[in-house]
């Protein structure tokens, strides 16, 4: 039936299967920005939620590095699995979280980000070098912009309806999302591969051997660095703004409100997949991944000069949050599928676009743990606002140049005929 449906059904019904999937997986990895832990002690002088962030993206990176090889290599009959042994992991490590005292339970959050690492790169494989596959992606990532706020609405509701303690809400939240995870898996599972024509016109999709992703770096690495690099900045950014939102939320007078994490959400994830969704209508590779740079570079300009009308007291701390995040997943999310996909059916080179996003996210999450650090030496312990203010206009400027820049060598490289 999915194989005879029509283009825009079989992209609708593929990117429910896969914003379900990813947006059950957050339950497992970010409910616990939620809870404070105001009571524990510092881990060798990092405050001790700071030390379990950074433990998580610890064991992403790590993950995210091993994926380089694994994803690229992995064959389509081994995902479904992968996935679920992922997830059955983390919420063990969630448990193991609950159970052992601090400071010793930073170690089951390092390992919840580790068993999770690899999930992104295992759907977006059913995703990937189809006609539709800007659509399915665009839900896809919509599924980390809007699952992270309500997976924090809903372990401060855990918390404040008395379900669980701030300990045990993580692995709480995990267990009440496994039945839509199973749906949407299931929904997944069901989805055809690439047929003649999604291959004529995005290339075919395959496995690449380590010859194979050299190859392709040596092909295009000047332009990649440029990318990776202003990929870090967006993942430092984005990590510090979602992990600390409660914090930040705290310091500007509107703590302990719930629906603050997914009000702030819903509307840029919205913004976002409108957005991404049309490139769908753009059927030439070379002009539709000029259009992703142009994107990314918008939402670059839109973080810094939010932060920037914010410090000025122009605008309130809710439209700061709200148009900092637009700009930050306007930029960040064609990193996560669509952009890389189009580079590689422009390339013309049979081959997986999974590769490239996993050697930018173990770029990128590297990136996350130092501006962590960073905020924690003494000299640079500034209030979470103040700190994410600053850090909004350097990254958004930054980011405008490396962008810039990645924009003029992929002309020369890839663009032009």
């Amino acid at each position: 039936m999915l194989e005879r449906a029509p283009p825009s059904l079989f992209g609708a019904y593929a990117g429910l299967m896969a914003f379900g999937t990813y947006f059950s997986i957050y339950a497992f990895r970010k409910a616990f920005a939620a809870a404070h832990f105001a009571g524990a002690a510092p881990v060798l002088t990092v405050e001790y939620k700071v030390a379990l962030v950074i433990a998580q993206v610890l064991g992403y990176a790590v993950s995210k590095f091993i994926g380089v090889r694994v994803i690229a290599e992995l064959p389509a009959h081994q995902r479904i699995s992968g996935i679920v042994l992922q997830c059955l992991l983390a919420e063990a490590a969630l448990v193991a979280f609950a159970i052992v005292p601090p400071p010793w339970n930073v170690l089951a959050m390092f390992a919840d980000g580790l068993t999770l690492g690899m999930v992104w790169g295992m759907c977006f494989a059913f995703v990937e070098g189809r006609r539709q596959s800007d659509l399915i992606g665009a839900m896809l990532c919509a599924s980390f912009v809007i699952s992270s706020g309500v997976m924090k609405s809903v372990g401060t509701l855990v918390m404040a309806w008395h379900i669980a303690s701030e300990w045990w809400m993580p692995a709480v939240t995990g267990v009440l999302f496994i039945p839509t995870l199973a749906l949407s898996l299931f929904g997944l599972a069901t989805l055809p591969p690439p047929d003649a024509q999604d291959i004529a016109e995005r290339v075919e999709r395959v496995p690449m051997g380590r010859s194979a992703r050299r190859a392709f770096l040596g092909r295009f690495g000047p332009g990649l660095v440029a990318l990776v690099a202003l990929y870090v900045l967006l993942t430092a950014l984005r990590d510090f703004r979602d992990n600390f939102a409660a914090e930040i939320w705290a310091e500007v007078g509107l703590g302990g409100k719930a629906e603050l994490f997914s009000l702030t959400e819903l509307p840029i994830s919205v913004m976002v997949l409108c957005v991404l969704a049309l490139l769908t209508l753009i059927r030439d590779n070379r002009r539709a991944l000029v259009l992703n740079f142009a994107l990314i570079a918008l939402g670059a300009a839109m973080a810094a000069v939010s932060s920037a009308l914010f410090m000025l007291h122009a605008i309130g701390p809710v439209a700061w949050m709200t148009i900092l995040g637009g700009g930050l997943y306007l930029a960040y999310t064609p990193f996560n599928g669509m952009m890389f996909d189009r580079l590689v059916a422009a390339s013309g080179s049979a081959g997986n676009a999974a590769f490239l996003i996993y050697i930018a996210d173990t770029a990128g999450y590297g990136g996350s743990v130092t501006l962590l650090l960073l905020r924690n030496l003494p000299g640079f312990r500034l209030p979470w606002t103040q700190f994410l203010i600053d850090a909004g206009i350097g990254c958004g400027v930054l980011g405008l140049v490396l962008m810039a820049w990645a924009a003029l060598y992929f002309r020369k490289a890839i663009v032009r005929p």
